[in-house]
């Protein structure tokens, strides 16, 4: 079996690797090919890999180590795939903090996939994504693709578009909610033990868990009447106690940016850098001394590998993730949530395997090619049958099933085709180079709101953005 990986270079892509390496699901994969169109990251990467490789094997870990296939050629990397993990970073850490700063400039939210930030993120990342996918349709035609790149939502729905069916999108936020409320449960809610039943809905990085029911009898309500049940879940610290038992529902940690805008935007501002910039020195920094360590020759000592200068910099930045909603240090149990490496293998095992499996997933809101479907064959009836949602799903060897829900409220239908709206001129714009779609994208967004700051975010990102502005010129 091939796994191949886009974004191949970068620097989680080792977390993958030894979910593989220790087959860590059960699933054996004989091949993983790396693709990036960095080769310098890409044999840094892979130097990690390596020497994780024979860190594992040396401590009787390695089930069985796949062959390492690192290449800049996409086709090269994706003919033969059975599987593609899309993890691209377009414009790389460097371009996030343009999609930061010139947001925060105009006194909005900078953030990588939230309000404006994810806009340009996505406008720049969505021609990438449609090319990979028209190239996985012709040399990998029966691969699944399972994407992470983010946007995650509004990227998966491009690429089903090219896909159908055979691309699935991932993130491990909604999973970590879940299992931090199964353990106060005391139940493994996502294998639906005690017969539990779990209704989570939404976009990507724009959802709620709004029932979880054991043996038949919804235990939300009291968790949500318990302080100090709701003190260990992350969620619930984030955005304020007192908020979710009135909105009756436990939110996805994103929803910090929607319900606390303003205090996300002092909190960015008031640090010495937004996240983007110090991500952009943080792992400039590993990179550079990752490959001076690796490039050392014969007989030079040195007391640090490529492996561990990547695992010190991935703790200290699991530790400062989402650090401007927090007013303490993540807690151990917030971090082990399993990450999205895990949510991927499993995704991917059960369909390889037909092992059932149930999971919280970026799936149409019906089967492809089906969009001019009735309303009631819809998860959402309300929204347009192509429109990708994130729910509850059951996967095995015959692929992807979302989970019925209960209808959705009024509230929350309006922030998801508020949000969806927006995104969708994005890629109205993406595909056609159209500036006015971009820029209704940018103004119409719920965060932004304004045509007035919506022409200056365009007119800004343009300026920041060669691609972007090169993209549009077009139209």
């Amino acid at each position: 079996m091939k796994l191949t990986i886009l974004g191949g270079g970068g620097f989680r892509v080792p977390l993958v690797h030894e979910a593989v390496a220790t087959a860590a699901t059960g699933l054996t994969v004989d091949e993983i090919a790396l693709h990036d169109v960095n080769p310098s990251r890409l044999a840094t990467i892979s130097a990690v890999i390596e020497g994780q490789g024979e860190h594992l094997t040396a401590e009787g870990r390695a089930v069985a180590l796949p062959r390492l296939l690192a290449t800049t050629d996409l086709r090269e990397a994706l003919t033969g795939a059975d599987f593609v993990f899309s993890a691209v970073r377009v414009g790389g850490a460097e371009a996030r903090t343009v999609d930061e700063r010139v947001a925060l400039g105009l006194g909005l939210l900078g953030q990588e996939t939230i309000g404006p930030g994810g806009l340009a993120y996505a406008l720049r990342t969505l021609p990438v994504a449609l090319e990979i996918a028209r190239t996985i349709a012709e040399v990998a035609p029966q691969a699944w693709t399972i994407n992470f790149t983010n946007p995650a939502g509004i990227v998966t729905e491009a690429m089903r578009s090219v896909l159908g069916d055979r691309v699935v999108g991932i993130c491990d936020t909604p999973i970590g909610l879940v299992r931090r409320v199964g353990r106060l449960l005391g139940a493994d809610l996502v294998a639906g033990e005690r017969g539990a039943e779990v209704d989570y809905v939404g976009l990507n990085h724009l959802g709620w868990l709004r029932s979880v029911r054991l043996e038949g009898t919804d235990r939300l309500p009291g968790l949500l009447a318990d302080d100090a049940a709701l003190e260990e879940i992350e969620e619930a610290r984030l955005i304020g106690k007192d908020w979710v038992r009135s909105d009756g529902a436990l939110p996805n940690e994103y929803l910090f940016y929607y319900l606390h805008t303003d205090e996300a935007i002092r909190r960015i501002t008031a640090a010495a850098t937004t996240r983007g910039e110090f991500l952009a020195k943080q792992q400039g920094d590993f990179y550079l001394a990752a490959a001076e360590a690796d490039g050392r020759g014969p007989g030079e000592a040195c007391c640090t590998s490529p492996l561990d200068l990547w695992r010190a910099t991935l703790h200290e930045r699991e530790a400062t993730y989402m650090a401007e909603s927090r007013d303490e240090e993540r807690r151990e149990e917030d971090v082990a949530g399993g990450g999205y490496q895990e949510v991927a293998m499993r995704l991917m095992t059960a369909i390889a395997t037909g092992r059932r499996e149930r999971m919280i997933l970026d799936v149409g809101n019906i089967a492809a090619g089906r969009e001019d479907a009735p309303a009631s064959e819809r998860i959402v009836p309300e929204l347009p049958a192509d429109c990708v949602l994130e729910v509850l799903c059951e996967v095995d060897g015959d692929g992807v099933r979302p989970l019925p829900i209960a209808p959705i409220e009024l509230g929350r239908l309006g922030m998801m085709s508020a949000l969806r709206s927006s995104e969708r001129a994005i890629l109205e714009a993406a595909t056609t180079g159209s500036r006015e779609a971009a820029w209704r994208g940018f103004s119409t967004h719920p965060l932004v709101s304004s045509p007035a700051l919506g022409r200056a975010l365009l007119e800004g990102y343009e300026a920041g953005h060669p691609q972007i502005a090169q993209l549009l010129a077009r139209g």
